[in-house]
């Protein structure tokens, strides 16, 4: 097959383009569907495994953070040696990590399952994105940026509802071995669907740049989990941080004196850009945060079994599909600041309004307060995403794309790691665990299905109420948080990102217009 330079335009033009968008389309899809399946099933794997709370944000965030030390590389390694080529191999090493985790039967090989899944993602993300701009004119590139984000967004609650069912017919390995079919489609369509696309003068990988990555935000992810266990004054936590500053510095350092670097801090210099991707990270920030704590709560709390936790998450990616299919044409009219704008102060009224959940509220509250947030995430990511890829120039797809998604990787590994431990740290706080032993109370502090474990098998039903009380205060903590940081965000958005007009009609707005004065 012939290779496709990214700055031709003619190419982008070309009409296979759309048969390489649903090649794009099918590799999101593993994406999308793998993250909230295993969401959905952390509680049952903290049950089987007895995992803390603080090992469950480890098998969630093994992925995020080694998907983000990999991603520039990967985005290089696309632009030098085909994109096509090193998303098929992404999809390949996503296989293996599955495979691995569908015989593994502790905590630590399931970090280790899932870090190599994040290895293969790192590959899938950033070049299925990256072949947008070469292959689509702006006018089409937010319609192709909502489609395959929609298609991200529509693995996502398909993930729950199989995942639940796998569950409650299988072992929770099943939830990994789903992924095999889902990846062999992914590369049959990447195979024939998708042109090739190459910039052979990309930056070489820096192998050094990547190494201070992968330790800088893992000594950070490392220090956030465990604070609220060993205390932010524990000399261990201070080293972890002071080292995860000093290797961020240097890294920060060594790419600015390099010629040709891999992380282009010139980028960051341009305005739109930079606050753009501000924009999608904090989308992230809250959206892994809360798609972390809101199984455990549905299942552990509400009582729900897996697959009734999936079919209830809906309403979340039911608004986010709708705002991401709806994002084109609202963008148009109002241009793209004042929809970031909306969409983050939507996503703040959700957080807030879901902060007023108790003990009683039950689940039409949350399914309302779950549908805003999910309209929220879907107009503030959509257009955020689209003005900063066309912020970039096309030569540069891969590994501009690259820093791009690597920085929303990053907030979302921070959301898992901070807001699961602030719901952490208020959670061990408000459990009351007074008389019973010592060690059924260091039990039930681990996890809210932990509490409701101890509780049933001491047959002390008021430990679980207490459980289920101190989640909610946690969960509620939570969402204030994520909902103060969205309004700041959006009063940011709209004060500083460059004002720009309605998008210009593309080719094909210019030919419906002139049918239209013909007749």
């Amino acid at each position: 097959m012939a290779t496709v330079t990214s700055s031709s335009a003619a190419e982008r033009q070309n009409p296979r383009r759309w048969w390489a968008l649903a090649a794009l389309v099918a590799s999101m899809l593993v994406l999308g569907f793998d993250m909230t399946i295993l969401n959905v099933a952390l509680p049952t794997m903290a049950g089987q495994l007895d995992a803390s709370t603080g090992e469950q944000q480890w098998m969630a965030d093994a992925y995020v953070v080694v998907f983000a030390a990999l991603m520039l590389p990967a985005g290089l390694l696309g632009d030098r040696f085909g994109r096509r080529r090193m998303l098929i191999t992404g999809l390949g090493i996503f296989l293996v990590g599955s495979l691995i985790g569908t015989l593994v039967d502790s905590v630590e090989l399931v970090v280790v399952a899932r870090a190599v899944m994040g290895m293969g993602g790192a590959l899938v993300m950033p070049l299925a994105l990256a072949v947008l701009p070469a292959l689509f004119a702006p006018g089409e590139r937010t319609k192709a940026i909502g489609i395959v984000s929609a298609a991200s967004a529509l693995g996502a609650p398909l993930g729950p509802i199989v995942g639940g069912w796998l569950l409650d017919h299988f072992w929770w390995g099943s939830i990994f071995l789903i992924n095999v079919p889902m990846v062999a489609i992914g590369i049959t369509a990447c195979v024939f669907l998708l042109p090739e696309t190459t910039d052979p003068s990309a930056p070489k990988v820096d192998v050094a740049s990547t190494a201070l990555t992968a330790a800088g935000l893992g000594a950070l992810i490392y220090a956030i989990i465990e604070a609220p266990v060993r205390g932010w004054g524990d000399p261990l936590i201070l080293g972890m941080l002071a080292g995860a500053a000093v290797l961020i510095a240097a890294l920060v350092l060594r790419e600015r004196n390099m010629a040709r670097p891999m992380l282009d801090m010139s980028l960051l210099r341009h305005r739109g850009f930079l606050l753009n991707t501000l924009a999608a990270t904090l989308v992230m920030f809250v959206l892994s945060g809360l798609m972390f704590v809101l199984p455990q709560y549905l299942q552990a709390v509400l009582g729900h079994d897996a697959f009734g936790t999936g079919l209830r998450m809906l309403p979340m990616m039911g608004g986010l599909l709708v705002a991401a299919k709806g994002a084109e044409p609202v963008v148009r009219r109002f241009g793209p600041r004042a929809v970031i704008s909306a969409g983050l102060v939507v996503l703040a009224f959700a957080a807030i309004l879901g902060s007023r959940t108790t003990a009683d509220s039950g689940y039409g509250f949350t399914a309302l307060w779950l549908t805003v947030a999910g309209a929220g995430f879907g107009f503030a990511v959509v257009p955020a995403m689209d003005s900063a890829l066309g912020a970039l120039p096309v030569e540069r797809a891969g590994s501009g794309t690259g820093l791009l998604m690597t920085v929303r990787q990053v907030g979302s590994a921070i959301g898992i790691a901070l807001l699961g431990s602030l719901l952490s740290g208020v959670y061990v706080d408000r459990l009351d665990t007074g008389k019973i032993p010592d060690a059924a109370a260091d039990a039930a502090g681990e996890s809210v299905v932990a509490a409701h474990a101890v509780a049933e098998r001491l047959g002390v039903s008021r430990l679980a109420d207490s459980a289920d009380e101190a989640y909610i205060d946690g969960m509620v903590t939570v969402l204030l948080v994520s909902g103060v940081a969205a309004l700041v965000t959006a009063l940011l958005v709209a004060a500083l990102l460059p004002k720009a007009g309605p998008a210009p009609p593309d080719d094909a707005d210019m030919a419906r217009r002139a049918e239209d004065a013909r007749q």
